[in-house]
């Protein structure tokens, strides 16, 4: 999946991984059956998102924004780069980090398309935000409740908890993105003369948004989970904005990308045959190891070892494991936090380390670009260590 061999896509290595364990009797019938089932929730989550995103670029709200954010950059790449990446911390907030890489990536690439220069800067603020700022909120990485699972803390908890960190998290992935791109930046974008203008139809699919953010705000502050609200609001804005139109569903349909939902029953397929092959009990033995050492140490492993585990692995099946292990092993306080901040900001590092990442990539590739592993990886390796480190330790620091 990393390397992509002869460019063929992600879903086919992940297909590939899964059915062989199938064939060669790792992994039963099924168990297989099962594990595709426990990803139910993911599925309807991301088929929603998908939607939402489809009907808005259809209806102009893509557009809209690329106006927007041109517009209020005042000639300045700088300060785009800011726009966009502030956009893309408010919408993983409150919208989960898939949400930023399946909405917000094409609509900066529809503004920066309109100027001369390089448009990569403003695709990786989408990029890094979308996993940068997934901890703000329960809702805001739907990886956070599957490591809390039934230990979800109330919201003001939460808050109390990662407010400063993530907020560290954020302003230091950015600091480190802009200092890369420095060269990039200096020069002057031409000026535009374009007013933002967003039709009816776009207004009705910006109103579903914010309606979807709020479903899933309720939802989280619920324990519930996230993926019925999500379809369920895409859905009603889908049939709304259709029959007003009069369009085809097909037309919506088969712009989705629909082999994201294969690559994640795939992942769930592999984190099912690891449960058998009894990994847990490493996973546990090594939660207990670390409970006894001193908590800085403690926490900085934890969270260095499975932010490089979640780009081996992907952070899905990742937390999944993980989430299980803390259950099992009733830990609590920084080093369970480290290893939620290490699941969510880990991913920074390479280009398959999130399924926000991924659904990122396919984004940019749907509109004819690319970003190859080692490239990524050469902007990670300098962003994601040094803000891992720093969120583990405020967040370590906040606690005592």
């Amino acid at each position: 999946m990393l390397l992509r061999p002869r460019n063929i896509p992600e879903v086919w290595w992940i297909s590939a991984g899964a059915g062989s364990l199938v064939a060669f009797g790792l992994l039963p019938l099924r168990s297989a059956g099962h594990a595709i089932a426990q990803g139910t929730n993911v599925y309807l989550f991301l088929t929603g998102m998908m939607l939402i995103c489809e009907l808005a670029r259809r209806y102009g709200v893509f557009d809209w924004l690329a106006a927007l954010a041109i517009t209020h950059s005042d000639s300045s790449r700088a300060r785009l780069l800011a726009l966009v990446y502030g956009v893309g911390a408010v919408v993983t907030i409150f919208m989960s980090n898939d949400a930023t890489a399946v909405v917000l990536t094409p609509a900066v690439l529809a503004a920066v398309k309109k100027q001369k220069g390089d448009p990569l800067p403003y695709l990786f603020a989408c990029a890094f935000v979308a996993n940068a700022a997934s901890f703000v909120l329960p809702i805001s990485n739907p990886a956070n409740l599957v490591v809390f699972q039934h230990g979800m803390p109330p919201l003001s908890e939460w808050v109390a908890m990662f407010a400063i960190p993530s907020v560290l998290a954020i302003a230091g992935t950015y600091a480190l993105l802009h200092w890369r791109f420095r060269e990039e930046l200096r020069e002057a974008m031409d000026e535009s003369s374009e007013t933002a203008h967003l039709s009816a139809t776009g207004k009705v699919t910006l109103a579903s948004i914010f309606v979807m953010a709020a479903a899933l705000l309720v939802a989280s502050e619920l324990k519930m989970d996230l993926g019925l609200p999500a379809f369920a609001t895409a859905v009603a804005a889908a049939t709304v904005l259709l029959l007003w139109q009069r369009t085809n569903p097909w037309h919506i349909a088969r712009e989705i990308s629909w082999s994201v939902l294969p690559l994640v029953a795939g992942l769930f397929m592999l984190v099912q045959a690891v449960r058998l092959a009894n990994a847990l009990v490493w996973t546990e033995a090594a939660l207990h190891t670390l409970e006894g050492w001193h908590p800085i140490p403690a926490s900085l492993t934890a969270a260095f070892s499975i932010g490089i585990g979640t780009n081996l692995l992907n952070n899905l099946p990742l937390g999944l494991l993980m989430g299980e292990g803390v259950q099992a092993t009733l830990i609590t306080g920084a080093l369970r936090h480290a290893v939620l901040i290490a699941i969510d900001l880990g991913p920074n590092l390479s280009v398959t380390g999130s399924l926000a990442t991924i659904l990122w990539l396919i984004a940019i590739r749907k509109e004819g670009l690319d970003v190859s592993a080692w490239k990524f990886l050469k902007i990670g390796a300098l962003v994601m260590p040094p803000t891992l480190l720093l969120a583990a330790l405020t967040d370590h620091l906040i606690g005592r």
